[in-house]
């Protein structure tokens, strides 16, 4: 075998290079990536937003033991919206600066997505034991005209989680649906159309 075979050979057995993105296509990518962006920040000022109303209500509220249960609820409500914004701003930070070159970069944004919607579910989620102690206080402190039964209570609080679950897990799927999924289901044809 001489030196041009072994050449030849060599060339045969280098693995295939990740497939650039053409310009076209990074065109095509970042379009549904501005409106996710846009659509996370819109979000983000909606959230700041609620909170800014939900403690200015709560400033009104009487008799101090209940102002200091709202309070601390929303507060507490507060600190887990900032562990989940900070993952969502993870993502918000490299999709606002893509380096979308090849196939492998593009591949693994849509991973980051795809994690960042569990997240989002989860954080839609987490908002239940929210809803339980926000009936603990309504049952607490409205008066009622003859005292609930412990079943009753009971049912209510049960009831509550139950309907909570469902009702917080569909309208995060929808919610992430309308404002990312749809972009995100571009993008991941986009990718489908390159590994072709």
């Amino acid at each position: 075998m001489n030196i041009d075979e072994l050449k030849n050979v060599w060339n045969e057995d280098v693995s295939e290079e990740t497939p650039e993105i053409s310009i076209e296509q990074r065109n095509r990518i970042n379009l549904p990536l501005e409106k996710v962006r846009k659509n996370m920040r819109m979000e983000f000022w909606f959230v700041i937003g609620v909170f800014i109303f939900s403690f200015i209500v709560c400033a009104f509220c009487r008799p101090f033991k209940l102002q200091f249960y709202i309070t601390v609820l929303i507060a507490s409500m507060l600190l887990v919206t900032i562990f989940f914004f900070s993952k969502f701003f993870r993502l918000y930070k490299d999709i606002s600066d893509p380096m979308l070159k090849t196939y492998d970069s593009l591949k693994d944004m849509v991973m980051q997505f795809n994690l960042n919607k569990q997240y989002y579910l989860s954080y839609y989620l987490s908002f239940v034991p929210f809803i339980v102690c926000e009936m603990i206080i309504v049952i607490e402190f409205i008066p009622w005209p003859k005292p609930m039964s412990e079943m009753k209570i009971a049912v209510i609080l049960i009831s509550s989680v139950t309907v909570g679950l469902f009702v917080l897990f569909i309208s995060g799927k929808f919610w992430f649906y309308r404002y990312y999924g749809r972009y995100i289901v571009h993008i991941e044809n986009l990718l489908k159309e390159l590994k072709k």
